[in-house]
Formats: structure tokens, sequence, C-alpha cells
């Protein structure tokens, strides 16, 4: 997919890879970019930045999700790329509590699984669209530290597979996007995590990675490529995959 005259949609906008992705495909030309973010500041910042359009969302809420696209659809247009790419991360493991987990559940898929409901019907019907939603390699590999982070970001990238293999012949691409490290809020103060092992990537290599996987209309967005040697080691021997995440969880373990 060619971004110009495109009406795009990016969560998460107010910072990070969020507005580095709304930067960077304000280059490419496209017709609208919706800066959506649950700071409302931060999101107009992004707009002011790229010429578009600011929303306030809870991306935990369906409702406020359902009700941004809506918005969108009827005032500005169709939407051809949808960026759903609000997160968040809760250190601990399984003794962390229900009601964090709820929430990070509710942000790293469900927002993914609410958005996809809604704009999937809607793209089809009119001959297909884009979905990029963001992952991490945690997704891929798992977390050292946050098993809350590495379920959801499991569960984000299944979610993708399954909707790319379900809807492809629709004609919705899906990419998911699968960074190690990126400096952004969510990483300040643990650059010397182990997400970090093979260096910490600011956020506009990340969001050219995005445009080339989105021209290329290809699945997986790895920033970091080392990650797919990694994946490669897990799938070949899991056994000694989980020995080595071991070890680097008695360097590194917590968040």
């Amino acid at each position: 997919m060619e971004l110009k005259d495109k009406i795009i949609v990016v969560t998460g906008a107010a910072s990070g890879i969020g507005r580095a992705m709304a930067v960077r495909f304000h280059r490419e030309g496209p017709k609208a970019i919706i800066c959506v973010d649950l700071n409302r500041a931060g999101a107009q910042e992004t707009a002011d930045m790229v010429d578009g359009v600011a929303f306030e969302v809870n991306v935990g809420r369906p409702s406020e999700v359902t009700g941004m696209i809506d918005t969108v659809e009827a005032e500005v247009g169709p939407i051809d790329l949808f960026c759903s790419n609000a997160g968040i991360s809760v250190a601990g493991g399984v003794e962390v509590a229900d009601e964090d987990w709820q929430r990070i559940w509710d942000i790293n898929v469900m927002s993914h699984v609410w958005a996809a409901r809604h704009l999937v019907p809607l793209m089809t019907e009119r001959g297909g669209g884009y979905l990029l939603n963001t992952a991490s390699a945690a997704g891929l590999l798992n977390q050292i530290g946050s098993a809350p982070y590495g379920v959801t970001k499991h569960a984000a990238v299944g979610l993708a597979e399954w909707l790319a293999m379900t809807y492809g012949d629709q004609g919705i691409k899906v990419s998911v996007l699968c960074p190690q490290a990126v400096r952004t809020e969510m990483t300040r103060g643990h650059e010397d995590h182990v997400a970090a092992i093979d260096g910490m990537m600011e956020p506009e290599p990340v969001a050219e990675a995005c445009v080339e996987t989105i021209r290329a209309e290809t699945f997986l967005v790895l920033p970091h490529p080392e990650v797919l040697g990694y994946m490669r080691r897990k799938t070949e021997n899991y056994d000694r995959w989980i020995g080595g995440m071991r070890k680097l969880n008695r360097k590194y373990g917590g968040f």
C-alpha cells in the first residue's frame, strides 16, 4: 500500500513510536492523519506537526475506540490504514493483581480486537484496508521480568496472525510491529534492561521500517533484525532457548 492520499489513524500518537509514525507517514502525502491518545495535549502536538486531527481516546474502553472510528468515518472519510499502536507495560509475574492484568489485557490486546471488529466489516465492504498492530519482540520471544507484558504481546501477535489468515482473501492487509527496546516513555529508566541488549533504537527508524513493510505488504515489521535469528533459535530447540532465557532471567530479572 502506498500512503499518498490515504486516511490514517494512529493510536498512542502523543509520543514515541506513535508520534514518529505520524511524522513519517506525513512525508508520504496522506489525505489525513488522525492522532489518537489518552493524552489530549500530546495528541494535539503531534497533530499540529502533521496537519492532522487529534482525538482523546482511552483505547482500553471499547465504546471510545468504536466511537472514534465512527466519527472519523463520518467526518473525515473511510479509514485506509489503522495503526493500533497504544500499549502499556506492567512489571511482575503471576502475582500481579487481577485489575492490572485486566488493564494491560484491555489496552495491549482488546483494543486491537475492538478496532478490528468494527473496522474489518467496513473495510471489506469497500474492497480492503490495512491494519498495523504494534506488538513487540516480546510477543515473539518473551519478556524477562514482566509476565503481563510477555503474555499480552504474544496474544497481540496471535491476533494479527489470525486476522491476516482469515481476512486476507477479502482484501485486508495486516502487519505486526515487533521491535526490541525503543527509546520511549515506556523504556525511560530501563536503558540497561535485557530488551536493550542489542541497543536502544530511536522511534524514527521504527517508523521507517513500518513504511517499508506497509509498502511491501508483508506481515512482520522487525526493526531489530536480530529478532529473526532469536526466533529461529527458539523454534530449532525450545529447551535450549528456555535455558538461555533462564540465564538472562538470573541477570536481568525484574523490570
